[in-house]
């Protein structure tokens, strides 16, 4: 990790460090960053370039397009468009935590995280460290900070142990509470669609939303 640098934040984020993370990623550089599920890579959501390196950095291409993280439940009308009611009480309840919404893309965004189909996934993250980022930086492409196929990154060390130097910045928080990551729901489609299993139940989500999810196995 020669031409890497870890910020160490597990008490606290300093004003400095936010100014040399925001430096970092104003140039398309890549950072790890905790989240309060597990490790994240991550990159301005906006650079498609940056995103692209996020994505060859894990080993995934544009169909698997990476979650954008947010630092408020706004972004949702601002990144997003045709916000149903059920996504919103969601938003309302469960951000912020371990909640990817996805849902139809604002037709002006412009940005390209790969191959979408029109949607983007959003997430506002629990984790003051996490949240300090985005406030400074605005949205971030931010995916697993692992390598396709490896578990997920629960401290700054497991995932300097997979990126090393491919990574600019390193900003540790500590150790996260656990290994899983966040619930996926695709509110985009007629009937939302429980994508992955994660941190919170779906019974919960599917008792504040006021309906049912399909599961991806259903026809």
């Amino acid at each position: 990790m020669a031409h890497s640098t870890i910020l160490h934040c597990s008490h606290g984020i300093s004003a400095q460090d936010l100014q040399r993370i925001r430096t970092c990623v104003n140039r398309g550089g890549l950072i790890v960053m905790p989240t309060d599920t597990v490790y994240g890579i991550g990159a301005t959501a906006h650079d498609p370039a940056a995103v692209e390196a996020v994505q060859h950095a894990k080993g995934r291409g544009r169909s698997k397009p990476p979650p954008v993280l947010v630092a408020d439940n706004e972004a949702l009308d601002v990144l997003g468009t045709d916000i149903s009611e059920s996504t919103r009480l969601l938003a309302r309840r469960f951000w912020p935590g371990g909640l990817t919404l996805i849902v139809r893309a604002h037709p002006d965004l412009g940005w390209d995280l790969g191959d979408t189909g029109g949607t983007i996934a959003l997430r506002m993250p629990d984790s003051e460290v996490a949240l300090s980022i985005l406030r400074e930086c605005g949205p971030m492409a931010v995916t697993s900070a692992n390598l396709t196929g490896e578990p997920p990154a629960t401290s700054v060390e497991a995932a300097a142990a997979s990126f090393e130097d491919h990574v600019d910045l390193y900003i540790d928080g500590g150790p996260t509470a656990g290994a899983t990551p966040s619930t996926i729901i695709n509110m985009a489609t007629e009937q939302p669609t429980l994508i992955r299993l994660g941190v919170i139940d779906p019974r919960d989500l599917e008792d504040t939303a006021g309906c049912t999810f399909k599961s991806p196995e259903d026809k």
